[in-house]
């Protein structure tokens, strides 16, 4: 039986601009086939074990023909898979998503069209540019500016369209720009109109260059502007300088790199969107239940001993969750803490045991395990019994400074931290071609598995691939374990928070601009 293709646009770049369908489909194709303009992130929306393909076109040299990609959605329905044909922009507009359809309904294969946000209006709205204004503009035409001066005469009746409407939307034109503003001015243009190249919009690489019909072909030689990009022509462009605003948000025109646990990953992620930067998440680890019975049995018997602990100090969000899963899985709940003082290190880990009804204290100042003892250390006497329900790799440091002081310790390790199983092409990709600008580290188990991942995917020197890349760190004992691992890092949160670690990218990539 054949299975089904999804002909789904991608919109311009920013992966948040693809439509929820789009982004239902994603999750559950068998495949997806891919070009360059789709982004890498959206990729990470794929399902375990789904295959990737890409078959993207370069200006120099094309992956795959044309007609051997509708053969291939063709061979893969045949299959039985459920194909996502991820198409960048809108695949309707120049993106040939009929010769697809025209191929898989001659095979009696089942499609579907998924439109996209169009790179002819999202691009230019990155730049500040409204494609009509009521008092401007009140038409608009789309054109291709990828064929030869001789295609485009034949397919372009310049007499007709140089004066249609108020506004003309070029794609793929930069190579052939000199030759549009010629044609444009000779068929009644001003050489005087405003024009304005968006290459990769709202991508981290967005780039803007104004100028006229007369004089943007001598611009773009100037400054070495290369595709792919969005050309607009008209009086629209002059709104550009009131309008503007993606420049100017913080983290504009830095890709970062998120090497979280992808189940703790959204809000760093969604601070790094908010603020105007791109992120790319590479989860180098997972966490997941304990695998062994001798585990079960040591967390089972730090839980019936809940009434006995003076002390309960959660360390993180994760020991959170897994607690109050372990607490579920045994039947009891948080009332047998009655005796205890629970005290959370970080808000975020605070906020977790609020939203389950804990009031939990909270430490000031120092985030991380070496303030309990500065907060706590004073109020703890010898023999009082402390439970810390953590992680497999939580460091020795905070039970044997409270042993130190005569507590009685239990180390409940409730869950694991594992390498997560990853490969991921695009991101080398990025990395030799300095595209990635900063990488963010929220814990050493971050750093030890991302070093140990890249040496995976065949890199014998990550220090070496990363030395440009501005690294940042939550805290001094992550700062500290990048250092150990060859990496210069360059930005450190002030206080050990997501929000701290975002501010201070923030205030580099406004020293950078």
């Amino acid at each position: 039986m054949a299975g089904k293709v999804y002909l789904v646009g991608a919109g311009p770049g920013d992966a948040r601009l693809i439509t929820v369908k789009g982004w239902q489909c994603m999750q559950k194709g068998d495949v997806v086939v891919y070009d360059r303009l789709a982004s890498p992130r959206l990729l990470g929306l794929m399902k375990p074990g789904a295959e990737k393909i890409y078959v993207g076109k370069l200006p120099d040299r094309h992956t795959m023909k044309q007609e051997d990609i509708n053969r291939l959605l063709v061979d893969l329905a045949l299959e039985g898979k459920t194909v996502i044909r991820l198409k960048g922009g809108d695949p309707t507009i120049f993106g040939r998503v009929g010769e697809e359809a025209e191929l898989l309904r001659q095979h009696g294969i089942p499609y579907e069209i998924v439109p996209g946000i169009t790179s002819a209006i999202s691009v230019p709205a990155y730049a500040g540019i409204p494609v009509t204004h009521r008092d401007i503009a009140s038409s608009l035409s789309i054109i291709t500016g990828h064929e030869s001066p001789d295609k485009l005469d034949r397919s372009i009746h310049w007499d007709k369209v140089t004066n249609a409407t108020g506004t003309l939307i070029f794609l793929m034109g930069v190579a052939k720009i000199g030759y549009i503003s010629e044609q444009l001015i000779r068929h009644g243009r001003s050489p005087e109109t405003p024009i304005a190249l968006i290459r990769w919009g709202t991508r981290a690489e967005q780039e803007t260059l104004v100028g006229t019909l007369a004089d943007i072909e001598a611009r773009v030689k100037e400054a070495g502007f290369k595709p792919p990009a969005v050309i607009v022509v008209g009086e629209v462009v002059r709104q550009r300088e009131q309008l503007k605003w993606a420049e100017d948000m913080p983290l504009f025109g830095k890709r970062i790199l998120v090497t979280r646990a992808r189940s703790q990953a959204s809000s760093l992620v969604q601070c790094i969107e908010d603020l105007g930067g791109e992120p790319y998440e590479f989860p180098v680890l997972e966490t997941r239940l304990p695998q062994g019975e001798e585990q079960y049995g040591q967390i089972r018997e730090a839980l019936t001993r809940l009434h006995e602990y003076d002390w309960v100090f959660f360390t993180s969000v994760n020991g959170v969750d897994y607690f109050f899963q372990h607490l579920e899985r045994e039947g009891k709940d948080i009332r047998s803490l009655h005796k205890a003082r629970i005290a959370a290190v970080g808000p975020a880990t605070c906020t977790a045991l609020r939203s389950r009804g804990v009031a939990a204290e909270q430490l000031t100042g120092n985030f991380q395990a070496e303030g309990i003892i500065e907060m706590y250390g004073r109020e703890m006497q010898a023999g009082q019994k402390v439970l810390l329900p953590r992680g497999n790799l939580a460091r020795a440091w905070l039970p044997d400074q409270l042993r130190e002081l005569g507590l009685e310790v239990t180390e409940a390790s409730l869950y694991e931290t594992v390498p997560a199983d990853v490969r991921d092409d695009e991101l080398i990709s990025l990395l030799e071609q300095g595209a990635v600008h900063a990488i963010t580290f929220t814990s050493s188990s971050t750093v030890t598995y991302f070093i140990r991942a890249l040496r995976q995917m065949g890199i014998e020197n990550p220090p070496d691939l990363l030395k440009d890349i501005m690294i940042a760190v939550i805290g001094p004992v992550t700062g500290k374990t990048a250092e150990e691992e060859g990496l210069k890092v360059g930005l450190m949160a002030e206080e050990a928070t997501i929000d701290s670690l975002v501010n201070a990218l923030c205030v580099w990539n406004k020293r950078t601009e």
